[in-house]
């Protein structure tokens, strides 16, 4: 009797949790990330704002393994995105500001920052579904290291 009542409450305890995972998939809300307010750039805005380069700046908030390895931009400013807020004096106020990251993620959420602290904002870019939907990335291999100098120096 005493393992029937506790398998009856680990039932009951369990049941709500099931529901609202239920719930939210079927609500599609499951695992998704925050709401942004940042517009994600389709390739063709993309293209279309950097054909204007006077006019625009991408700060990409990736790591630079990540540029490294994905690949990225020919001309942008890196900022990792939990620095942001301490360069906004580095950054000019009369561009249109476009963030990159790999899904434009971060990037949604760097161009939130920017906006809420009055920079021009025009959209978010993801470089690797940049490159899926079919544009092309800037690719520059990591150089090797450089071999120790062996030679004598003299004193």
């Amino acid at each position: 009797m005493k393992n029937l009542l506790a398998g009856a409450l680990l039932t009951l305890s369990i049941l709500p949790t099931a529901v609202y995972a239920q719930q939210a998939e079927a609500n599609g809300t499951a695992h998704q990330a925050p709401a942004s307010k940042a517009k994600k750039l389709t390739n063709a805005e993309f293209d279309a704002l950097i054909a204007h380069p006077d006019r625009v700046l991408l700060i990409d908030v990736r790591r630079p393994d990540e540029v490294s390895t994905n690949g990225g931009f020919p001309v942008y400013l890196s900022i990792q995105i939990g620095d942001l807020k301490n360069h906004f004096s580095e950054i000019p106020k009369n561009k249109q500001i476009i963030t990159v990251s790999n899904h434009a993620s971060r990037a949604a959420v760097a161009a939130d920052i920017l906006a809420a602290a009055g920079f021009k904002v025009a959209g978010a870019v993801g470089a690797q579904t940049y490159e899926t939907d079919g544009g092309k990335l800037l690719k520059i291999p990591v150089p090797p290291p450089h071999a120790a100098n062996t030679a004598a120096k003299p004193n």
